[in-house]
């Protein structure tokens, strides 16, 4: 049995898997974001502890026989936010998440000091990164930054918590902006321009590599045979990409989760940091991962559902599994900024051509389209590096929805497929790598593609009129500074 954590920034989602890799029983947790002023995201790391332990306390309480019997624990986790620690390995304040913009002014500090940056790392330096993150510490907290004596990422900080071991993998350490992500280690140069040393950061592993066993009175908490082994594991998008069986160049994928991305893996990197092409390294070795990644998706819908005082359901009830047409309303995703292609951390979502003709439906058909519009233009960025993406697999909490994966393709003008398991990705490619770290088994007989329960192909008519929508969508964004 291995175990797949994934901490989420909206949830813990914790799996048991087995040897057949079927999912046998799962556990969530919900977390809430704390925004001290806008534009500001923060969460307690002893809230991450919290709901991990409450997933596997409930696990252990209903599934005692299938714990007994776990030999590996993958862990995944929310990109970019540091967790810094003092002498006694304590936080020494909350985690500045991905979708934070404070330090946007940082931004251009660390890249004046480190010419290399965008060369080294594959990435431009942008305030969702934590490299930018420890200046505004430094900055504005000084005797934080003075007392810090360990930088985790998140799920880092939860292998310390489990083993007492500080390591990281290289996919999350890439989103950090001090890892050289082809020589998969960290840049001494890199961690100088933002006042750190090596001594101040964990091991590096690969993802599919030993990383720790669990402590012994954890592992006798929740009834364990043995002390399992503890995986590198993953950011979460590359644990998705792990999870769906994207180990292989040209297996794009799309995330419908809180924030959304189009995903690539590639044998070796080539790296548009100018247009916000994101380079990260996989989670399994020799490969790498080049994305299009915006802020905000899944959670334009919670927003609008907020909004409207009406569940999600019932916004997308009577719009069926297909559009008829674009919507007559334009919208813009921008709530917390956007990464790909603008870097804009300041810009906002927008609800353009609103008329007393506007009901709730066009709205929230907008709504949808302009996630999926964004996703264009990560798709074409993408496309700028000299990527073919003729087909996409969608995953994540809005790959549920016909509807949007119908709006999706349309606007791709390609086909796009729902996978089976697809809300599970993170999670599930957690426990693959668990299952490798363990094993030593070939990465392709374990990391299969699952089933596609279903294909959305373009339609030529809709295409065409979402193609003609779409620059007049563009002209919509207007920069910030």
């Amino acid at each position: 049995m291995y175990l797949g954590i994934d901490l989420g920034t909206s949830a813990v989602k914790t799996i048991l898997v087995d040897d057949a890799q079927r999912v046998v029983a799962s556990r969530s947790h919900a977390l809430t974001i704390d925004v001290p002023q806008s534009g500001w995201a923060e969460q307690d790391p002893a809230t991450w502890i919290a709901a991990v332990f409450a997933t596997l306390d409930s696990l252990k309480a209903d599934h005692p026989r299938e714990m007994a019997a776990v030999e590996g624990i993958g862990l995944s986790g929310q990109m970019h936010g540091p967790v810094l620690l003092d002498a006694d390995m304590n936080p020494l304040r909350p985690s500045i998440l991905w979708n934070d913009g404070r330090s946007a002014p940082e931004c251009t500090v660390l890249e004046r000091r480190w010419p290399a940056l965008r060369a080294i790392t594959g990435n431009k330096a942008m305030p969702g990164f934590a490299a930018p993150k420890l200046l505004w510490i430094a900055d504005h907290e000084p005797e934080i930054f003075a007392a810090t004596r360990l930088v985790l990422l998140a799920k880092a900080y939860v292998r310390l918590v489990l083993s007492g071991e500080a390591i990281e993998d290289v996919s999350d350490a890439s989103g950090s902006l001090w890892l050289d992500v082809v020589r998969r280690d960290w840049s001494e140069e890199g961690l100088a321009a933002t006042g750190l040393t090596r001594t101040q950061m964990p091991r590096l592993v690969e993802g599919c590599a030993e990383a720790g066993r669990l402590r012994h009175d954890l592992t006798q908490r929740w009834g364990m045979s043995k002390r399992p082994l503890i995986a590198g594991g993953a950011g979460d998008n590359p644990a998705g990409a792990v999870g769906i069986g994207a180990v292989r160049p040209g297996a794009t994928f799309i995330t419908l989760g809180t924030s959304g991305a189009v995903i690539t893996p590639v044998e070796s990197v080539t790296a548009n940091p100018d247009r916000i092409v994101h380079t990260f390294c996989h989670a399994i070795p020799a490969m790498w991962l080049q994305a299009g990644a915006m802020l905000s998706a899944g959670s334009c819908l919670a927003w609008i559902s907020q909004l409207l005082g009406a569940s999600e359901a019932e916004l997308l009830a009577p719009l069926g599994s297909r559009p008829a047409a674009p919507s007559p309303v334009s919208f813009l995703p921008y709530l917390a900024g956007e990464r790909t292609p603008h870097d804009d951390t300041d810009v906002r979502g927008l609800l353009g051509g609103l008329s007393h003709a506007t009901g709730r439906s066009a709205i929230v058909q907008a709504v949808l389209e302009g996630v999926a519009f964004a996703l264009a233009d990560c798709r074409d960025v993408l496309t700028d590096t000299g990527l073919i993406i003729p087909e996409a697999d969608a995953i994540g909490g809005g790959s549920r929805s016909d509807l949007w994966l119908a709006i999706l393709a349309n606007v791709l003008n390609i086909p796009i497929h729902r996978l089976a398991e697809g809300e599970t990705g993170a999670a599930f490619g957690a426990a693959r790598l668990a299952r490798l770290a363990v094993t030593g088994e070939a990465i392709a007989s374990v990391c299969i593609a699952p089933a596609r329960t279903a294909t959305f192909s373009p339609e030529p008519a809709l295409a065409a009129a979402y193609a003609e929508r779409l620059p007049h969508w563009r002209r919509l964004y207007r920069p910030s500074h």
